[in-house]
């Protein structure tokens, strides 16, 4: 099986930071958090209102921490993301995320953002992190007047890990009787822990997350369930016989990376169940592209095709607001 295509600038910024990282392996799982950790340093609350653009508070929502912030001097209630991080669900945090999720979405779509600091594996496993964020959406909803937002009008959202605990979160609500989301935007979700498809074959040893580091995080967070053939949607939301009756949802993937089959098969399972799903795949794109090269003309068009879904489901509404004066 021939290698995939990659992006020029992608390749560039690739090669610029060394080429691909070596695969994440169990034994160096430990070591590779520590890292992780320093990497990915939280910003404080003074640093994330970002001189004034945005104002920021820290909740405890029933033993969940969690991360609220909104364009400053929005005082009516906003329409909210519940973002979820990514890093594997071993890694990553709430801070860290949260400069770009304001700078790109909040500002333009004058939207608040609940983001959610769930329990990482191997420390946590499933169901631990999906309860979190379950617990943390409906502290929301009961505290929406408090954090000034609709309830209403939240859209579950994450990318990598976080994507793939924002469609686990959806299937889990609708099975629950709510609450329920307005959307969902799964950004080159984690949705399979069984790692057989083409595409996990084709980017290995080429993608920045490859089969291997895959099956470490999935083994980390699943333990002995990873790879049962009874494991629940919940877990792994590639497993969902049905995927009836959940809300809009967005997914996007790279051409180029080891969740390319997993993602659209999930968008054809829901079209298949009637549901209303936007897919786009970036070519030429790999794992965490955008992260990789913000300024790459792929990951510009990724990013205005997001926020012009969640326009979209938004509906009409107030002026967003604009850049910082200051």
């Amino acid at each position: 099986m021939r290698e995939p295509h990659l992006d020029a600038e992608l390749a560039a910024a690739l090669a610029a930071r060394g080429g691909v990282p070596a695969p994440l392996t169990p034994d160096a799982l430990a070591r590779w958090q520590r890292h992780d950790a320093a990497r990915r340093p939280r910003p404080t609350l003074r640093q994330l209102a970002d001189g004034g653009s945005f104002a920021a508070t820290e909740h405890d929502a029933d033993g969940t921490p969690l991360v609220a912030a909104r364009p400053a001097g929005a005082d009516r209630p906003l329409p909210a993301l519940l973002y979820l991080h990514g890093g594997g669900l071993i890694g990553g945090n709430a801070y860290a995320v949260l400069p770009r999720v304001l700078r790109e979405l909040a500002r333009p779509l004058g939207l608040a953002v609940l983001s959610v600091d769930y329990p990482l594996a191997p420390a946590a496993r499933y169901p631990a992190p999906l309860h979190a964020c379950r617990t943390a959406l409906r502290w929301a909803v009961r505290h929406a007047e408090r954090l000034r937002i609709d309830p209403g009008r939240i859209v579950l959202a994450g990318k990598s890990a976080g994507g793939g605990l924002a469609a686990a979160l959806a299937l889990l609500l609708r099975d629950e009787g709510g609450p329920a989301p307005l959307g969902q935007l799964l950004l080159s979700p984690m949705l399979d822990d069984r790692g057989t498809t083409a595409s996990t074959r084709q980017a290995a040893g080429h993608d920045t997350w490859d089969a291997v580091s895959n099956a470490t995080a999935w083994q980390a967070a699943l333990g002995p369930l990873h790879r049962t053939p009874d494991l629940p949607p919940y877990a792994a939301p590639a497993r969902a016989r049905d995927l009836s009756g959940l809300p809009p949802a967005y997914l996007e993937v790279g051409s180029a990376e080891t969740f390319r089959d997993e993602v659209t098969a999930y968008a054809n399972a829901l079209w298949r169940d009637g549901g209303r799903a936007e897919l786009h795949v970036w070519p030429g794109a790999c794992h965490g592209f955008d992260t990789l090269a913000p300024h790459a003309e792929i990951s510009r068009t990724a990013v205005a095709a997001r926020t012009d879904w969640l326009r979209r489901l938004l509906g009409p509404g107030p002026e967003p607001f604009g850049p910082p004066t200051h």
